[in-house]
């Protein structure tokens, strides 16, 4: 038995994996298609839940909403509906999560957001609403007893200007009542631990989720890792060199890489991901499928 072998079967023995999915609301018919296409693909791997994203300043806040109507009427996955301060009163976004409860979805990740400009534009809290995700947290645990997954960044948030910034303001969400902290995707495993450390140190005890990016377009993810704060190791780039047009060994590459970092993050002790699927399944299932989620043993095979 090889040495990942060895090491993958001891693992698993310590504890089991888990994951959950990040989806985007599609703006067409044709990418309503792939998106249920993917979440069909993964539903098998039984995720805890699956998230669905709320546009810019609010701006998809309708397809949310019927994406995540449609994940809990079809299927067996617990959907989580994004939720930002921007683009609404609170009065309007306390209404949104009235609806929510009522829908029978108990989990909702509750995020500042960005402002309708986009990444890197000024936010202006609206003087009628939520004014930052703490706040948000607060006034959905006022409302009902929702299950609350809220933002970290291994890397810092572009707009903090310290580190001491960026822990207070993760703590202020924890203690509104946030459950788990779900991170930015990152590259550098190192990074995380050191994020980890300073969260500990900070007395924040809530679960911190790994977010985890199988790279389907490396020219994509550089610029939108440029606009988010995470930055691209010079050997991640090495790796994508000359295959711009070469898809199928690119899908190779990122499912090798994403599955490098995912197994040295399982060494490191963790045992619970959140995959950014970007509305396809094939990286993100042959990853889950490498940690052994969704699968059952042959009978023939000796225990």
């Amino acid at each position: 038995m090889s040495e990942f072998s060895n090491r993958r079967s001891h693992q698993a023995a310590l504890s089991p994996i888990t994951a959950s999915f990040e989806f985007f609301p599609p703006k067409s018919d044709k990418m309503a298609e792939t998106l249920w296409g993917t979440v069909k693909r993964l539903e098998p791997l039984s995720p805890s839940f699956v998230s669905v994203t709320y546009g810019a300043g609010g701006s998809t806040r309708e397809r949310t909403h019927k994406t995540v109507e449609r994940i809990l009427g079809e299927t067996d996955l617990s959907p989580a509906a994004h939720l930002t301060c921007v683009g609404a009163s609170r009065e309007e976004v306390d209404a949104i999560i009235e609806d929510y409860w009522k829908l029978g979805v108990r989990n909702l990740v509750a995020l500042r957001g960005d402002p309708l400009e986009g990444i890197g534009s000024r936010y202006v809290p609206r003087e009628d609403g939520y004014a930052y995700a703490s706040d948000l947290v607060a006034g959905i645990k006022k409302i009902a007893d929702f299950d609350i997954s809220v933002s970290g960044y291994p890397e810092k948030h572009p707009e903090s200007g310290s580190w001491q910034s960026e822990i207070d303001n993760l703590k202020r969400k924890v203690d509104a009542g946030a459950d788990r902290i779900i991170t930015q995707y990152f590259f550098d495993n190192d990074m995380f631990d050191d994020y980890l450390d300073r969260i500990a140190a900070a007395g924040i005890n809530v679960p911190v989720i790994p977010g985890i990016l199988p790279i389907h377009n490396f020219e994509q993810t550089m610029v939108f890792s440029a606009k988010c704060g995470t930055s691209i190791p010079s050997w991640l780039a090495r790796r994508f060199a000359g295959l711009h047009n070469d898809p199928e060994t690119r899908k190779l590459v990122g499912v090798a890489i994403a599955c490098e970092q995912v197994m040295d993050l399982v060494d490191r002790g963790i045992n619970d991901f959140h995959f950014y699927t970007m509305n396809r399944a094939d990286l993100t299932y042959a990853i889950c499928h490498m940690l052994g989620m969704g699968q059952q043993a042959p009978e023939n095979m000796a225990a």
